[in-house]
């Protein structure tokens, strides 16, 4: 029995992109074992199958964003425990912890910055803080940027890492996909472009929102994005999923994302849309042909 335990503890270990220690780490798609050095030389991608390790809100702030540009909105803004929620422990001692290991309020951090000179508002989950879940705090703050750009016709751009909604908070978490996903739909009226980016993993009540409302959308190599994950499905379908099923590529040739873009290609496919999209103009009334071209443009550019 004592056997039992350990190797099931040790397949459940396995299962996920935890990095081993020392100096290799094992990749969770292709599974094959990367050397440390080449993987961080790599930018935190597996050189062997491409996939894209999660990388932290800071990492993808100076990954995306011109030197010193961003500027943090309401950073202190605390989540309640409105149900009194508890399972094996109570959602107060959760956030608690979430909140000491990441030293962020709660699982999102919104604010001002530049991509090249262009002028955008931006929304990065925090997988790191309960899976990136979304409460009423995430909710509040997607509203925050989303009016903040219709009224200074910023463009908005949101990375998505999410489990979806937040559990803890029960109904009120769910109705953040209403209260978002509205506030995309006034964005859109207005003619200011959104641009929805989607990393590894982006689920749940996150997908069925706003994630899936850009003008544009795009996802890193390998993502996983969906609504249930694949294990849920197959089990309530009782059939085998296709190869690939819910992985990005599979969403970009059944047309349900627009682009799948390198993490060292992003900030020059971000600055190509942004020079492209014009602040007088709503993004879903741009001649189609027109778009398509930059598509294609952004598409055939070097990938080095």
């Amino acid at each position: 029995m004592a056997w039992f335990k350990k190797r099931k503890s040790a397949d459940a270990a396995d299962s996920g992109p935890k990095i081993a220690e020392g100096l290799w780490l094992k990749c969770p798609v292709c599974r094959e074992m990367i050397f440390r050095k080449d993987f961080e030389r790599h930018g935190k991608v597996c050189p062997k199958c491409d996939y894209h390790f999660p990388i932290s809100v800071d990492e993808r702030i100076h990954l995306l964003l011109d030197d010193k540009s961003f500027t943090e909105w309401e950073k202190d803004l605390q989540p309640k425990d409105i149900l009194e929620f508890k399972d094996t422990h109570s959602y107060a001692d959760r956030l608690k912890r979430s909140q000491q290991k990441t030293g962020r309020s709660d699982a999102i951090v919104i604010g001002e910055g530049s991509i090249n000179g262009h002028p955008i508002n931006l929304s990065i989950f925090d997988f790191s803080f309960m899976g990136g879940s979304m409460g009423t705090v995430v909710g509040e703050k997607i509203l925050i940027t989303a009016e903040a750009s219709r009224t200074t016709r910023t463009p908005l751009i949101i990375i998505s890492t999410s489990g979806g909604a937040r559990m803890q908070e029960g109904m009120f978490s769910l109705m953040q996909m209403a209260k978002t996903a509205a506030a995309i739909g006034r964005l859109n009226d207005a003619g200011v472009p959104f641009i929805s980016v989607l990393t590894d993993p982006t689920f749940g009540g996150v997908t069925a929102s706003f994630a899936m409302l850009g003008d544009i959308i795009i996802a890193e190599p390998k993502a996983l994005i969906g609504f249930a994950g694949p294990r849920v499905i197959e089990q309530t379908i009782k059939q085998r999923l296709p190869k690939g099923f819910q992985r990005a590529e599979f969403l970009l040739e059944r047309g349900m994302i627009d682009m799948v873009v390198p993490r060292r290609n992003i900030k020059a496919i971000l600055t190509t849309l942004l020079d492209f999209f014009q602040p007088d103009e709503t993004p879903s009334q741009i001649d189609e042909g027109a778009l398509s071209r930059v598509l294609k443009t952004t598409h055939d550019q070097p990938r080095d």
